[in-house]
């Protein structure tokens, strides 16, 4: 989904990038790690391996080279934000509601979409504020092993 959401304002969690043209997958995992070690603030610590890479040797036509970067970020609570505020306003108006419920949805669905889309930005701000501790990854473990035990 093509949005206004500035990257800045949030953490990636995952992310994939495709290359066409000729290059080499070492100068492509370079440059990946050169780019994540300079913004390393701007991805989340907690989730491992979370770029992907594809190479594909043939150029798009007309170009020597090309690239796409795709991204999960957190900063997409922005415009779930917005898109959230608008609907309340216009819930509370009940603007446009008797279009849907003449053809038969209930007003009881629109509060559960409201609901659900808080869910979904609370649920992003979640991921990132949340950081890994060691100490906790380790109780993990522990507790893994504990019931492995018995």
């Amino acid at each position: 989904m093509m949005c206004a959401a500035d990257p800045r304002h949030g953490r990636y969690l995952t992310c994939a990038m495709m290359f066409r043209g000729n290059m080499s997958s070492k100068e492509v995992d370079d440059q990946m790690m050169n780019m994540v070690n300079k913004n390393s603030s701007y991805f989340v610590e907690w989730i491992p391996n979370n770029l992907k890479a594809s190479i594909c040797d043939i150029p798009p036509n007309g170009l020597k080279m090309s690239s796409v970067f795709v991204g999960n970020s957190t900063a997409i609570q922005e415009a779930w934000k917005r898109v959230a505020d608008q609907f309340t306003l216009m819930f509370r108006r009940k603007a446009f509601l008797h279009w849907y419920t003449g053809e038969g949805m209930d007003e009881m669905e629109f509060t559960e979409a409201e609901s659900n889309l808080n869910d979904l930005v609370s649920e992003y701000q979640q991921y990132q504020d949340a950081t890994a501790d060691e100490d906790d990854i380790e109780g993990e473990f522990e507790a893994e092993e504990a019931y492995d035990e018995e």
